[in-house]
């Protein structure tokens, strides 16, 4: 093991539930063995328990920020021409670690403005090659009556720090199908290149709708487009797994893989979350638990199992812990620093719970084996139910959230209520910024 700050590759596959992948008890029974991901688990820490926000738009602004949406106001996929993103004010990962020296590269989905003054290579990092927004569009131009005079066509950008963004392509059906080809290639491109310690974002297109693989991939189970997708991800990732190793990186390198959201649920595409009710745009915990693995040889040990609580948000604080950057002390930040648990994962971790948002309501919070719902709506578009009494779930013994014990267990509701209590009294010292805030807003100081 060296001693110089550890190169660090995130992958973040889209729209990825809890149930897929082999290492969490899908793969093959999906029809899609994933045997380069189950490898990668077995070979660090895999987290059963780690939490995303709602959908793409609000776990990327946490991920990237450390600070939970309702503060970013990055709170939901915006079509395009809308103001959309995080703000320049915001400090982003990238960022951080670019400050300590590191060469920053995104490839892929970015979704966290889509103009300049918010491209990715405006907000640390030096190279991008993806999509600024979202995949549902590539399926624009196939539609009958799609007209680019009224909706900005779908491209998929490059640009570097310091110079224009540019159009490469159409984001098509035919260029959905060989994207995550192109991103693999050009991350692993970035790699080989880097003279000095590296963070290479890629966020994956997989197995976000309409899943669609490569067509080296397509027919490659026979269990249809879905499982076709899931194989060639896990192909992605052995590659750049693969590249890793045969640069000599392995031994200084932090390996992450996760998933920004629980499973699609729009037909034919709908994902699965295992043992969990729910898909994203919920508050159930099929919406909150996603896969998560980190793999860093000689500090966290291989073959780890956790079910401790962790946050998409403790990414950024642990990952700018690691690499030496201290994390902005003029704001409230919701991430907590997780390396000590991610290297001795027998322990706990430094998080307990944490508050729920879709949008601007607060529809839940999770207190250790609890869940507690303001607002029920297990299904999307259903129609939520605002809750006189809330809802109170063991979410150990009762995985799949049926059997409300708020009556023999109230007791829970202090702890809950107290978390809650505290995160929105931090709301109101530190006013949130409102969605579609222009790049010119200033936010109210904090009160010191």
């Amino acid at each position: 093991m060296t001693d110089s700050k550890p190169n660090i590759v995130l992958i973040l596959a889209d729209n990825l539930g809890w149930g897929e992948l082999g290492c969490y008890g899908g793969g093959a029974l999906r029809g899609a063995p994933t045997p380069r991901i189950d490898a990668l688990a077995a070979e660090g820490l895999r987290l059963t328990n780690f939490n995303v926000e709602s959908d793409c738009v609000p776990t990327r602004s946490a991920l990237m920020t450390g600070r939970h949406p309702i503060r970013t106001g990055a709170l939901q996929s915006v079509p395009a021409g809308l103001p959309q993103g995080i703000i320049p004010w915001e400090v982003t990962l990238a960022q951080l670690l670019s400050e300590e020296g590191y060469a920053t590269a995104i490839y892929g989905k970015w979704h966290l403005g889509d103009r300049p003054g918010r491209y990715p290579t405006d907000r640390g990092f030096d190279e991008w090659y993806g999509i600024p927004r979202t995949t549902n569009e590539s399926m624009f131009t196939s539609s009958p009556g799609f007209d680019p005079d009224v909706v900005p066509m779908p491209y998929v950008m490059e640009a570097r720090k310091g110079e224009a963004a540019k159009n490469v392509a159409v984001y098509d059906l035919a260029m959905r199908r060989r994207i995550d080809s192109d991103l693999t290639a050009r991350t692993i491109d970035f790699m080989q290149r880097a003279s000095r310690p590296f963070f290479a974002y890629v966020p994956i297109t997989q197995l976000h709708y309409p899943t669609l693989p490569h067509p080296d991939f397509a027919g490659r189970t026979g269990a249809g487009d879905f499982a076709d997708s899931m194989v060639e991800m896990d192909h992605r990732v052995g590659q750049i797994a693969d590249a890793v190793d045969a640069a000599g990186l392995r031994d200084n390198t932090v390996f992450i893989f996760a998933s920004d959201n629980g499973p699609e649920f729009r037909r034919p595409w709908r994902g699965t979350a295992g043992p969990w009710s729910g898909t994203y745009h919920t508050a159930m915990e099929g919406a909150l638990r996603v896969p998560f693995m980190i793999r860093w040889p000689g500090r966290v040990p291989a073959g780890a199992v956790s079910n401790e609580i962790v946050h998409v948000a403790d990414v950024f604080s642990t990952l700018a812990a690691i690499a030496g950057a201290a994390v902005p002390a003029d704001r409230p930040i919701d991430g907590v620093d997780q390396t000590a648990f991610f290297c001795n994962p027998a322990g706990k971790s430094k998080r307990e719970g944490f508050v729920y948002y879709i949008k601007q309501e607060l529809r839940a919070a999770k207190w250790r084996d609890w869940k507690m719902h303001m607002v029920w709506e297990a299904e999307p578009n259903t129609g939520p139910t605002h809750l006189e009494a809330p809802r109170i779930f063991n979410v150990v013994s009762d995985p799949k959230e049926e059997t409300d014990v708020a009556n023999p267990f109230s007791w829970v509701r202090t702890p809950m209520r107290r978390l809650i209590h505290d995160f929105q009294e931090s709301l109101k010292a530190d006013a949130p910024i409102p969605p579609g805030a222009p790049d010119d807003f200033v936010p109210r100081p904090a009160k010191r």
